[in-house]
């Protein structure tokens, strides 16, 4: 969601900012801002734009205004709508304090009460504001006696919610002020400059060292110092981590669009996941965080996740009870909290998330934590909060993916999940080290098959059932066994990608109540499955379908010549093991989705009204 950029050094700061605030636009934002310690003049300055990065680059650029302590904000509108004023950075009545926030403060309605009575006069409809207010109260004493640090301390501990803060002082032109509460925020060092962010990909390729700022924390920032305060207003010691950047590129290597670009890198993120995995095998008991032992004795699995996250785990499930024979659940994180937790000793929690910075989930992790069962952090980010508040993790390497939908990383979770069920199966006594080799090969096939088929059907896509599907305003996705999770993603990716109401169903409910919305303007999307029960039944519920009227487009495998006498529309793909047929389906399904939007002129890198990492519950 929102990013916050900091800036502080002996080059000027402006170029950095920009910079930072556009690697960090995957995230998704609708407005944009800079404020600077302007270098001419003295003064704290602010440009404010709706719209996109560039547009806030067009507005700044067009000024000389620039200075060596700068702030960034891209904002995700929550509290107030699509405006300037709404836009961050927000200041206190005298615009002493400039505030950047990414983050909900939950009790600002009491705050904000309470500060119009003192006759603080509001100007945006934020939540945000209400801290530059507070920080105006608290330092309106000019006791200098306190140190700032503290005082910005006094005010956090007003605030109610997640944030991730950085601020600006009038009074202090050479300091960043931060806070940190359950919202990433990190600070990189240079040579001559430091940053602070909520993701390092914002800062400058010079920077060669981290700090991962702890949670609960406050402080400053400066070209000479930092100070970190912790939540008993404790001075706290640290210590900087090497930062090394994935050098595959975050360009877009001539493809049209990021989601085009990542929808072909499934193949490589998952051949390098699996190869990952196999090059740890023997330290991956280490890596989760669990001794062999526990392993053995693993019997229930808590799988949680958010959109993507979820449907990965929902299909995982199989793979977990039906290779490893653990007894497996899986759950939306955002519902977790509010159910009763049925703790057992032999459990562990494996929480999924693209970012690693997923709110829900993370709190869910937290959860976890707090009722002492072990939780394992399945990301595509190594530096993410769930990684380093995990007890284990389990890193995937589908590289940087920067469009809102999740193509790649989905494709890696599903191989990731695959193959530790077979590891635990192993470890369990249930299969040997020959059937985790077979897996491998089995996952790297099956990503085979997908890039063939994607191959085989692009310019058909492109040109045909593109823009034929684009012609509907709604569709009914239908799956069976492990074939009804995977048409739960792609039924999401449709509504997000596409703008296209799409309701999924598993096939065998189709006549308990959604076989009333069968008509001919309502294409049924079917996801077949390689069980031969479960598909002898498909067929069965599609002919039902199509009886009423249905236009019926299939994803089914060859030999299913029943599935395909009866669809209008069908893309063939190669036999592969059964359990990995939803991997199989992923590439063409993504093709067709993205190519909808694309001949409908919608951004598919940036769907509206979504974010790539969800910060908020």
């Amino acid at each position: 969601m929102c990013s916050v950029v900091g800036y502080v050094g002996h080059p000027l700061g402006r170029h950095f900012i920009l910079q930072g605030l556009s690697h960090t636009e995957y995230r998704g934002y609708d407005s944009a801002g800079f404020a600077c310690f302007d270098i001419k003049t003295n003064a704290l300055i602010a440009i404010k734009s709706i719209g996109f990065v560039e547009a806030l680059k067009n507005k700044v650029e067009s000024t000389d205004f620039d200075g060596n302590t700068v702030i960034g904000h891209t904002r995700w509108a929550t509290h107030g709508g699509l405006t300037e004023e709404n836009a961050h950075p927000h200041f206190d009545c005298n615009q002493d304090f400039f505030v950047v926030h990414n983050g909900i403060i939950e009790n600002y309605h009491i705050i904000k009460k309470d500060l119009e009575r003192r006759n603080h006069h509001f100007y945006s409809q934020t939540d945000t504001e209400v801290i530059a207010h507070l920080l105006e109260e608290e330092f309106f004493d000019n006791d200098f006696s306190i140190e700032p640090e503290k005082k910005i301390y006094t005010v956090i501990q007003k605030l109610q919610g997640a944030f991730a803060l950085v601020i600006l002082a009038r009074r202090y032109p050479e300091k960043i002020f931060f806070a940190r509460n359950k919202s990433p925020l990190c600070i990189g060092i240079a040579h001559d400059y430091r940053m602070i962010a909520s993701d390092i990909l914002a800062f400058g390729k010079e920077v060669n060292q981290v700090l991962y700022i702890p949670d609960g924390c406050s402080g400053f920032v400066s070209p000479t110092d930092i100070i970190l305060v912790d939540n008993n207003a404790q001075i706290l010691s640290y210590a900087f981590t090497s930062l090394i950047y994935d050098n595959r590129s975050t360009g877009l290597s001539g493809y049209s669009h990021y989601m085009i670009k990542e929808i072909y890198e499934q193949k490589s993120a998952v051949i390098d996941t699996v190869m990952y995995l196999n090059n740890n095998h023997d330290s991956l008991h280490h890596i989760l965080g669990l001794s062999i032992q526990q392993i053995n004795s693993l019997e229930h699995i808590k799988l949680i996740g958010c959109g993507t996250s979820w449907h990965s785990g929902r299909i995982a499930q199989f793979f977990f009870e039906e290779i490893a024979g653990i007894q497996t659940a899986v759950h939306l994180a955002s519902e977790f909290r509010q159910m009763r937790l049925f703790k057992k000793s032999d459990m562990v929690g494996i929480c999924i998330s693209q970012s690693g910075e997923t709110a829900d989930t993370l709190e869910a992790l937290r959860f976890l934590g707090a009722n002492t069962i072990h939780t394992i952090g399945l990301v595509n980010v190594e530096y993410s909060s769930i990684v380093r508040e995990a007890n284990g993790s389990l890193v995937m390497k589908a590289g940087p993916e920067i469009a809102v939908a999740s193509t790649k990383a989905f494709a890696a979770q599903v191989a990731s999940l695959y193959w530790l069920a077979h590891y635990c199966a192993v470890i369990k006594g249930i299969s040997n080290e020959k059937a985790l080799e077979k897996a491998s090969l089995e996952l790297i096939n099956t990503v085979m098959v997908l890039d063939e088929v994607m191959n085989r059907y692009a310019h058909e896509i492109k040109t045909v059932w593109g823009p034929f599907y684009s012609q509907f305003d709604r569709a009914i996705c239908l799956g069976r066994h492990i074939s009804y999770p995977f048409a739960l993603e792609a039924a999401l990716k449709i509504k997000e990608i596409d703008y296209i109401f799409a309701q999924c169903y598993p096939a065998g409910e189709l006549k308990h109540g959604p076989l009333a919305l069968i008509d001919n303007r309502t294409p049924v999307i079917v996801f077949s499955v390689l069980d031969q029960i479960s598909y002898i039944k498909l067929v069965s519920n599609v002919q039902e379908a199509k009886t009423r009227g249905a236009h019926i487009l299939a994803f089914l495998f060859e030999g299913q010549d029943e599935l395909r006498d009866l669809a209008d529309t069908y893309f063939l793909i190669p036999i592969v093991p059964a359990l990995l047929a939803p991997l199989a389906m992923n590439g063409v399904m993504l093709l067709l989705v993205s190519s909808i939007g694309l001949h409908l002129g919608l951004s598919i890198d940036k769907p509206r009204n979504l974010a790539k990492s969800v910060t908020v519950e």
